[in-house]
């Protein structure tokens, strides 16, 4: 597919922005990402039925080969395999997350849809009372996720995260209980998080939990959830860099976390900022930091000057459109990119995937941010409860689930591909021009061991690296972020020059030990 992307970036001016169309362009890029059979309205015309097989196929799929994979999702032939979690193998970061989602979508289709809505709260009950009862990290039972999506914060945020949002969806006193007697334990008062993610729910769990305290629905375990409110603050304070310990930014005033789908991090960060800053208000309270108090407009504040909508164009496809300078043959409005790096640069190329590409885990957050922007300032008091308290909903205890786990396979290296032993480059060690190798990934296919080596290039001088030519020999496999030139290999096409103290990375992939990589020659100025 070939995108229309929406990327933030920073604004210190907030007049003008149409939040209601970015809005809009973000609900049409979830529309571009349905599967199965698509319904009548469907507003992206060139999607159509997909994944119709899925779920049909049971086993081991290989994550490597789906990624490989350029195809429209209409046209897919690789594996899609089903993958599941049991007593014997379980999965309470999974199962936990689905809960917390299941019971925050209740609340959504209560009034539109009430059947639909207690379906969502029954099936939310029973994901928590088997991810608690069966407790394990699913990348341990479905380890071919490690590769791409490990659990690096455990199981007990998203336990913590599905006992929240169960309590808002229902307001059954259990759930308040549980965030009581196991916050302590579980880290939901101990954590002081300047991450929220996928893979991170503490920020979220804290927010959650401090809106309860707001409420006055504590109770007996108010001094506890008093330590979930300082937690959270410590995420706000950090996130407006006025905190002990702050979030890095941009010169430009983007948070930067990482080089790869940075914006993630800024969308979910907003989004909680957003969230907060009418808790705030809705409390009469300011936010406590170590600098003093804030007042609440100040997070809102923060969330427009990292929600400034511009778009900027970008390609798909591999074979075909990956080099390709045709014209783009499809349009998905409204994705999120993965932004600029640390020096707020920004490079729209194909090949510069780091930074071009596009994920749902970007989108989501910031639906709830413009969705506020939009709304403007209409007084809705955000602590009063959402829906009236439910019915109660007697669950029975599922039936355990008799299954004989298919047998694992056994992976081993072959001897010709040893783990690498890495050891710096020659430049490396000294002169103007560092370069460092490391191994980020590893997987088995066909027998053979693959392995990603990334690769920083640093500028130590105090000057500008105006031109560089790298040697690299022994290398068998693609090579990204750099363009070859003759023999050697210079600077990719969005890279014109390095500054002082500033690095560039790029990747390859290959069987075998690290490859040769030597600086030919350079020039500063």
């Amino acid at each position: 597919m070939l995108p229309l992307f929406f990327l933030l970036l920073p604004s210190f001016g907030f007049a003008g922005h149409d939040y209601g169309q970015a809005l809009s362009k973000s609900i049409m890029f979830f529309e571009a990402q349905r599967s199965g059979v698509l319904p009548h309205n469907q507003r992206v015309s060139w999607r159509s039925h997909s994944g119709l097989q899925d779920g049909k196929a049971s086993g081991v799929g290989d994550g490597n080969t789906d990624h490989k994979c350029w195809q429209r999702p209409e046209d897919m032939t690789t594996d899609r395999h089903a993958y599941k979690v049991d007593p014997s193998n379980p999965g309470s970061d999974l199962a936990g997350e689905t809960a917390a989602a299941m019971a925050a979508a209740s609340i959504v289709f209560r009034r539109s849809n009430p059947a639909y809505s207690h379906e969502l709260l029954r099936h939310a009950y029973e994901l928590f009372d088997f991810a608690d009862k069966y407790r394990g990290k699913y990348d341990s039972s479905i380890t071919v996720a490690q590769k791409y999506y490990r659990s690096i914060s455990g199981y007990n945020d998203e336990l913590l995260w599905a006992a929240a949002w169960l309590y808002q969806a229902s307001n059954n006193q259990y759930y308040l209980d549980y965030l009581g007697r196991n916050g302590d334990s579980m880290g939901g008062t101990g954590w002081q998080m300047t991450e929220f993610s996928w893979d991170v729910k503490y920020p979220g769990v804290q927010t959650l939990v401090a809106k309860f305290l707001m409420q006055g629905k504590a109770g007996a375990h108010a001094p506890v959830f008093e330590k979930y409110l300082q937690k959270s603050e410590y995420f706000m304070c950090s996130c407006l860099g006025k905190g002990s310990h702050n979030v890095q930014k941009t010169p430009g005033g983007l948070i930067y976390r990482q080089r790869w789908n940075n914006l993630q991090f800024v969308t979910s960060a907003s989004f909680l900022a957003t969230v907060y800053s009418d808790y705030l208000v809705s409390s009469g309270r300011n936010l406590r930091c170590d600098s003093g108090n804030v007042p609440s407009s100040e997070l809102l504040s923060f969330a427009k000057s990292q929600a400034n909508p511009s778009f900027v164009s970008c390609f798909g496809g591999y074979n075909t459109w990956f080099s390709s300078k045709r014209s783009n043959t499809n349009l998905l409005t409204g994705a999120i990119v993965g932004g600029p790096d640390a020096y707020d640069d920004f490079a729209d190329e194909r090949k510069n995937y780091e930074q071009t590409e596009p994920a749902t885990y970007n989108n989501a957050p910031l639906l709830g941010v413009l969705a506020r922007l939009s709304g403007g300032h209409g007084g809705y008091n955000q602590l009063l409860p959402v829906v009236p308290a439910p019915r109660p909903v007697v669950v029975p205890a599922p039936r355990p689930i008799v299954t004989k786990p298919a047998p694992r396979p056994v992976i081993t290296k072959p001897h010709s591909s040893p783990k690498p032993r890495i050891t710096p480059t020659p430049a490396s060690k000294s002169g103007p021009i560092s370069v460092e190798q490391k191994v980020t990934n590893s997987w088995v296919s066909k027998g053979r061991t693959y392995y990603r080596y990334s690769t920083i290039v640093t500028n130590k001088s105090t000057k500008n690296l105006k031109s560089l030519n790298l040697s690299i020999s022994k290398l068998y496999g693609p090579i990204w972020g750099l363009t070859k030139s003759g023999d050697s290999y210079t600077f990719p096409a969005w890279v014109s020059s390095l500054s002082a103290g500033k690095s560039i990375e790029f990747v390859y992939i290959h069987s075998t030990t690290p490859a040769d990589v030597s600086v030919a020659n350079y020039v500063l100025a």
